[in-house]
């Protein structure tokens, strides 16, 4: 499975996505509501555990965790792919 489908599928299944096809792969996790605090911190577990990669604090960011296409994008960036 890609790396897009398979950050689709952990937040479509772990948090609430009323609509999950019209999701955009750009929009704002935690201005659409799906995510909060708590939520990314869920994600960075995700990440590390899925991807084998480590999330140092100073990535903790909007621009890597808060939409699809950032996770895709910091992912791709930690495993070098």
């Amino acid at each position: 499975m890609e790396t897009r489908e398979q950050v689709r599928q952990f937040i479509i299944s772990n948090f609430y996505v009323s609509d999950p096809a019209a999701l955009a792969d750009h929009a704002s996790l935690l201005d659409a509501g799906v995510v909060d605090s708590t939520g990314v911190l869920e994600i960075i577990t995700f990440i590390e555990s899925t991807f084998s990669v480590s999330v140092e604090d100073q990535e903790m960011l909007p621009e890597n965790l808060d939409a699809v296409s950032n996770i895709v994008k910091f992912v791709h960036k930690k495993t070098g792919k």
